[in-house]
């Protein structure tokens, strides 16, 4: 779906839960409330595969403010110094500064996240106003690239790993250009092969709109089963690998078009992870 501003990911999830009448409903992969842009919704068994869509590149739009931080990275936070006027930085400097996050890094997340401390959400020890100082973690930064530029607003488009965050992106952005900055804007295009353009918005979602799950694991290579792998693959056999991608590769098992597991290639062998299907 095309997730609008204000609601948060558990709402939208919600919805879908009423919408649909199924209780066996997750996304894959959080958008903050402000944010809009692509969601992906899985229902019924289909929730046991969020982390074969997780896992892939992630594209977006996105807005930083520069001029001063904020205690989160973004606009919904409070600002860390005072606010003021940030003149223009000329284009070339904002471009160069830019194209030095591509590629592989390690990223301080955000004081505001999910992640855990001592089994506590980040974002729980901040709100106390305790002191969260978060390890750096490795990301990839695909491809960063300026889509414009408005005094001190600064848009641009990246598509980065699973587990980066933007805000952050953001707000070393400003570390870079010596001003400090925050995320203002974010929008999610594309995870993977799947692009906001064919989402639907969440007023449409309906028994209709939901797709076959075999989309979702479109960049996946396939093997098609015949009766007898079929037979195995859904007694959790492992079936021979006739050569899908190579050893830690996941594979996408078809019975006549459907998906019915996913296996993983090990030592020639793919080895079912995920059922779906009944034997």
């Amino acid at each position: 779906m095309d997730k609008p501003a204000g609601l948060t990911s558990h709402d939208a999830v919600h919805r879908v839960r009423r919408a649909l009448g199924i209780r066996a409903v997750g996304h894959t992969g959080t958008l903050d409330p402000f944010a809009t842009g692509l969601l992906v919704v899985l229902v019924g068994r289909a929730t046991r595969l969020a982390r074969f869509v997780e896992q892939q590149p992630k594209t977006y739009l996105a807005t930083a403010r520069l001029g001063f931080r904020t205690d989160t990275d973004d606009r919904t936070g409070k600002a860390l110094e005072p606010v003021v006027a940030q003149p223009a930085l000329p284009e070339a400097m904002v471009r160069v500064a830019l194209a030095g996050f591509e590629g592989e890094q390690r990223q301080r997340p955000p004081s505001f996240s999910a992640k855990h401390v001592d089994g506590v959400r980040s974002y729980r020890l901040a709100r106390r106003g305790e002191t969260v100082a978060l390890p750096e973690v490795p990301v990839t930064v695909h491809r960063i690239e300026l889509v414009a530029q408005d005094g001190a607003q600064v848009t641009f488009r990246t598509t980065v790993s699973a587990g980066t965050y933007v805000r952050a992106l953001a707000r070393d952005l400003g570390e870079r250009l010596g001003v400090g900055a925050h995320l203002v804007a974010l929008r999610r295009e594309a995870i993977g092969p799947l692009n906001v353009d064919a989402a639907v918005p969440l007023e449409a979602v309906t028994a209709a709109a939901v797709r076959p799950v075999r989309e979702v694991l479109g960049h996946m290579p396939a093997l098609e089963l015949d009766a007898e792998a079929r037979c195995d693959v859904l007694h959790g056999r492992a079936v021979g690998a006739a050569g899908q991608g190579g050893s830690g590769v996941d594979v996408a098992l078809l019975w006549e078009g459907e998906l019915v597991a996913v296996a993983r290639e090990v030592g020639g062998l793919l080895k079912p992870a995920v059922v779906l299907a009944d034997p």
